[in-house]
């Protein structure tokens, strides 16, 4: 029975678990990570966004305040154009991980998906 360690693994052997770990196992995780972390928190802002409106919508009730729906959509607007932004960054920025960045992104979507 043959013993090899993950140290001895020729660098040439694509399916040796040193390739495989450091490669896509490692990068998969970061971006799993990633991915969950970017849905939990923009779950978290689209909460607290909708708490925002909800309260301007009973202050203009009261007349405390005063609303168009105008500006209301402009900054739905803006908001959305961040996500995206935000959302590329991140893709980008893992996709510089390995060589090939697949792992990494594959990770982030994954993780989008289960978060």
């Amino acid at each position: 029975m043959n013993d090899y360690s993950l140290t001895t693994a020729p660098s040439t052997d694509i399916l040796s678990s040193a390739f495989l770990l450091g490669n896509v196992g490692a990068p998969f995780v970061i971006g799993l990570a990633v991915g969950y972390f970017a849905k939990k928190m923009l779950r978290l802002a689209l909460f607290l966004g909708g708490a925002a409106i909800v309260l301007l919508f009973v202050t203009e009730y009261y007349g405390i305040t005063e609303m168009t729906d105008e500006k209301l959509q402009s900054a739905a607007n803006a908001a959305t154009g961040m996500v995206k932004q935000s959302g590329g960054f991140l893709v980008e920025r893992l996709s510089h991980i390995t060589s090939k960045g697949v792992s990494a992104v594959a990770g982030f979507f994954v993780g989008l998906k289960i978060g």
